[in-house]
């Protein structure tokens, strides 16, 4: 009976794998968050048009980790709310937004490689020349850092054709 579950365990873990391997990269999200399925926006946004679940942008590059920002300051780019944790990131982050912004609106950068709209962890994080890039789970981020230059490359090509589309259609 032991011998069983070992054998059923080995073959889920190969079953998930091959699902990666395959390009159906379907980790699930966190329940907490407020991820749209149908959104057909670039930018991966909560209910409330919060980008990165409320994370301060700007502190990644400045402090080096995540960090939560706070609603006392804010700024809008590519119809997001990118939450900060003082007016002078908020500043930063203002003169150029699209240097601070996560690549790929803040969705998967793992899951892009796929042609997938997965929501970005705030916790799972690069910074790579200069770009954020926020993956889902800690098996998306692993794959992801075992060839960076190659899976960026293969997200950025993919991108241009899944970016207006909603997660549910891809």
């Amino acid at each position: 009976m032991n011998s069983h579950r070992i054998v059923l365990a080995r073959s889920s873990l190969l079953g998930f794998a091959a699902l990666i391997a395959a390009g159906a990269l379907a980790l699930p999200t966190l329940p907490a968050l407020a991820y749209s399925e149908n959104s057909t926006k670039a930018v991966n946004i909560d209910t409330a048009g919060l980008a990165i679940r409320g994370y301060d942008p700007v502190a990644y590059f400045t402090v080096g980790k995540p960090t939560l920002g706070s609603p006392q300051f804010t700024a809008q780019h590519d119809g997001a709310t990118y939450r900060f944790a003082s007016a002078a990131n908020r500043d930063v982050f203002a003169k150029e937004p699209a240097k601070y912004a996560p690549a790929f609106g803040g969705f998967c950068a793992m899951g892009a490689v796929f042609e997938k709209k997965l929501d970005g962890d705030p916790n799972l994080w690069r910074i790579v020349d200069g770009k954020l890039y926020l993956n889902v789970g800690e098996p998306a981020q692993k794959r992801w850092l075992e060839d960076v230059p190659g899976n960026i490359g293969k997200a950025q090509t993919n991108w241009t054709n899944i970016k207006d589309k909603a997660p549910k259609d891809l």
